[in-house]
């Protein structure tokens, strides 16, 4: 309305809001490419966002796999070394077997050697075939020993090798959960930044439209009231003056009613302190009032048990006297004394 104002004539004003108008329109019409621009970005976002999250979800089950098939291969490893640490120890026991056997033969080749010399040359011949059998045995528990060995090598390699590939895989899975953490965050935060800007958009154009047909509206009625404004201007001089004259008789009335007020309240207050004197005193009478009733009580019961009391020294009074008339002088003269 300033920049309206500004301007000298009317066509300059329509022209102005006119422009205003169409700037404001080429402004909501940016605005609209760029929230459908935003929209659009927002739904490639959300597939984006789903195709992680389904990559994800992919690569949880294929962790959930791996270490599935490590465990297995961990127990598979452990059940080999139990088979194979009960494999030694049943060769150790049968190797101690065979050389306790061998012992007691040998032993018993000598006894039978020293008490039957004619079978000497057959039990030679038997020890060395014992011999050789035993020497078979011992190359044959080597051979294995050495095979069981390559085998737990082996298997300590494969273990070694499966844990360095769950490693590796656990840290790819963790730089994938990182990165689309990541991702995820910057996503939302563009997200809820696009939906914000876009909010914003909106609630601007309707403002400006609201503006616009405001500004619609009060050109109507400026043109309306340009062609009034001679007419209106003359009859408001004359209000104007009739109103200045009232307000200078209202000043005055109010001053005058604010000294009445102002008197009034000054009465008032010395009415209320006057009100609480009163009080006072009212209070202070009607204690004293009380204490005189009390004693009024008092008196009055003093005075009746005065008045019981005189009755009866009457009574006792007249009875003296009717004795005294009855009897002597001296027995009037006792009764007298009595009396008195």
């Amino acid at each position: 309305m300033q920049a309206l104002n500004s301007l000298a004539t009317p066509e300059e004003k329509l022209a102005a809001l006119c422009k205003k108008y169409a700037d404001l329109l080429e402004e909501s019409r940016c605005m609209q490419k760029r929230l459908k621009a935003l929209q659009k970005k927002q739904s490639q976002i959300v597939k984006e966002k789903i195709h992680l999250q389904g990559e994800h979800s992919k690569a949880i089950l294929a962790r959930s796999k791996l270490e599935s098939l490590c465990r297995e291969l961990q127990r598979h490893n452990k059940t080999l070394k139990e088979e194979n640490a009960q494999r030694s120890r049943e060769y150790e026991e049968q190797r101690k077997e065979a050389m306790l056997h061998f012992q007691m033969t040998l032993s018993d080749i000598e006894v039978q050697m020293e008490q039957h010399s004619s079978h000497n040359t057959k039990l030679r011949q038997e020890n060395m075939e014992l011999a050789e059998k035993l020497k078979k045995l011992i190359e044959q528990y080597e051979l294995r020993e050495e095979h069981i060995d390559k085998v737990f090598k082996h298997k300590e390699l494969q273990q070694q090798l499966m844990d360095a590939k769950l490693q590796r895989i656990t840290e790819m899975m963790k730089e994938v959960e990182e990165k689309q953490q990541r991702e995820r965050d910057f996503l939302l935060k563009d997200a809820t930044e696009s939906r914000r800007k876009c909010e914003l958009m909106k609630e601007q154009e309707t403002q400006l439209k609201q503006q616009l047909s405001l500004y619609m509206d009060k050109f109507e009625e400026f043109q309306s009231t340009l062609a009034k404004s001679n007419e209106v201007f003359t009859t408001f001089r004359q209000e104007m003056e009739k109103m200045t004259k009232k307000i200078k008789k209202l000043e005055k009335e109010t001053t005058q009613w604010r000294t009445k007020w102002e008197n009034n309240n000054q009465a008032l207050l010395q009415m209320a302190e006057e009100k609480t004197l009163r009080d006072g005193h009212f209070k202070a009478l009607q204690g004293k009032l009380e204490l005189l009733e009390r004693l009024c009580r008092a008196l009055q019961k003093e005075r009746n048990d005065l008045n019981n009391r005189l009755s009866l020294l009457q009574e006792q009074g007249d009875k003296g006297t009717a004795l005294l008339r009855g009897q002597g002088p001296l027995s009037c003269w006792r009764s007298g004394v009595l009396v008195l």
